[in-house]
């Protein structure tokens, strides 16, 4: 079992309100979102973009219902943009996060990321590094995950995505193998690598010491059959059904769970399974996660 203590479950708003496909939930407001978060028994929420900016509001709204902010997204363009300019919006997101009593920054590096490209196919499209840019990207992400934790105290986890340029296992384990681990941890997400073709469960044997903060999804795998044949791109296999929630998929969390157990796993594991809320509603969703996670661990 977990130590309930120190393993802590979080739900991303993301099944109620899309970043990336504004009229996915654009109708639900974010005090249903954390209302309902809370009635469906979590903890912990990642960062939306209906969530007020003005701390002490958010504060008040999550108090009140027993919520607090365990992650947020920040896309990085190491590649592309002056480290100084990354640095500087780095600083406010963990100034943020510090303000909000977070512990982790969840980094995924967006230069010449197709992932949010509605007319390009995920599968066969995305970017390929050459020596001299993997070299930039790890030096830079160990500059950023220094900064955030000995400025912060925060750690920065980084999130293997669909359609960037660190995506499928030879490319996390290139990533891995050039960071410092002091420095740079692992957002495991159970869903982008079952979408890539890679096993969850190997990835989370992998790479068990380096993993800092869990996303649990599934995959509908004749949807993601479906994107790669028909080419379509990422946001379009979002609004097809391609992800879900835990153990309404074709992923076998028991083994995964185990693997994390056993590696003595601290800090939150996350709900991320955007879908439409028009067709999975969100709060139905969370109420099925949430049970399928306590009767598989116990927390």
């Amino acid at each position: 079992m977990f130590n309930q203590n120190k393993v802590k479950l979080g739900i991303a708003p993301i099944a109620w309100t899309n970043d990336d496909l504004p009229d996915l939930g654009g109708e639900n407001t974010f005090e249903q979102c954390v209302s309902e978060m809370a009635l469906a028994g979590f903890t912990g929420s990642e960062v939306g973009n209906k969530y007020p900016k003005d701390i002490e509001i958010l504060k008040k709204a999550l108090e009140l219902r027993g919520i607090e902010i365990c992650n947020q997204w920040f896309s990085c363009f190491l590649l592309t943009k002056p480290f100084e300019e990354v640095e500087q919006e780095f600083r406010a997101q963990l100034t943020f996060l510090q303000d909000m009593g977070a512990k982790i920054i969840g980094a995924s590096e967006q230069s010449y990321s197709v992932q949010g490209q509605q007319n390009t196919p995920v599968f066969g499209q995305k970017y390929i590094m050459d020596d001299s840019e993997w070299q930039v990207l790890c030096t830079g992400l160990n500059r950023l995950g220094r900064i955030s934790k000995e400025d912060y105290g925060i750690t920065l986890t980084f999130h293997h995505h669909m359609g960037t340029v660190v995506q499928n296992p030879d490319e996390v384990k290139r990533l891995m193998e050039n960071t410092d681990p002091e420095y740079v941890s692992l957002l495991f997400d159970t869903g982008h690598f079952a979408y890539c073709g890679a096993d969850p469960l190997e990835m989370a044997q992998t790479y068990a010491d380096r993993i800092r903060h869990v996303h649990l999804k599934d995959i509908r795998s004749e949807v993601v059959q479906k994107v790669k044949e028909e080419k379509l791109s990422f946001l379009e296999g979002v609004r097809l059904g391609a992800f879900t929630i835990p153990g309404d998929g074709a992923i076998d969390f028991d083994p995964v769970f185990r693997v994390l157990e056993a590696a003595g796993y601290e800090g939150y594991m996350v709900v991320e399974a955007e879908q439409d809320p028009a067709k999975a509603n969100p709060f139905e969703y969370a109420l099925n996660a949430r049970k399928f996670i306590r009767e598989k661990t116990g927390l």
